[in-house]
Parts: C-alpha cells; structure tokens; sequence
C-alpha cells in the first residue's frame, strides 16, 4: 500500500467529488488548499496527516488524511481515508412564513390576499 496518492485521486477516493476529472478541475483552479497553501497540480501529493482545506457546495470541509486508500469504494469505506475537522453547521434561523395562516393550506381566496396586501402595506410604512 503506498503512503502517497496524488491529490486529486484522494478527493475522488474519499468520495468528495464525484468524478476524478471534476477533482482535478478544482485542484487545478486553486480551490483546494493543503496545510494552509493554496495548491494548483493536480499531482500534488498528499500523505497521511496533510489537511486540506476546500469548499464542497455551499461548505467548507477542513479534513486529515488518515490514509491514502486504494480504490474508490462505498461511502463507509471511504469515510474511513480522512477524520472531518470542519466547524459544525451553523443552525439556520426559522423565519416566520410569509403567509402563515395559508401554509400548505392551499391559494388564499381574493379576500385573504386583500387582507396580507394591506397588511404589507401598513408594515412597510
């Protein structure tokens, strides 16, 4: 088993990117950062203990390499290669509904929308 892997051959073995091309397209725009560097060769190689900085949606993963990996394998398997060190999600705040007494109640009638109408109105002078 090697110690090394190239770099985007670990985020597609780890399961973080879903083809290795669109990994590799990452690293190579400099979106990916090892040990606080920013990196641009996809063949940067990464070793257990390396952590990797990078945006995954609309997160930011901070995770270790534990181990190199060999294959890309199921998601336990793959859950396995890397310890997550992100900060936990902040918990979106519950905004009321706009139409609360209509939620998943169906169209308010055209009485109903006169009444939230008017009542923006007042709350907007």
């Amino acid at each position: 088993m090697a110690e090394k892997l190239r770099l985007d051959k670990w985020l597609w073995h780890a399961r973080f990117f879903k083809t290795r091309s669109l990994a590799a397209s990452r690293v190579a725009a400099g979106d990916v950062r090892v040990n606080g560097t920013r990196v641009e060769k996809r063949s940067f190689v990464v070793t257990p203990g390396d952590v990797l900085t990078f945006a995954q949606g609309d997160a930011i993963r901070v995770v270790r390499v534990e181990a190199p990996g060999t294959r890309r394998g199921p998601a336990p398997e793959a859950q396995t290669l890397y310890s997550d060190l992100s900060p936990p999600e902040p918990r979106a705040r519950k905004t009321a509904p706009e139409n609360p007494a209509f939620e998943g109640k169906g169209r308010p009638t055209k009485r109903d929308r006169r009444k939230l109408d008017l009542s923006k109105a007042r709350s907007l002078e």
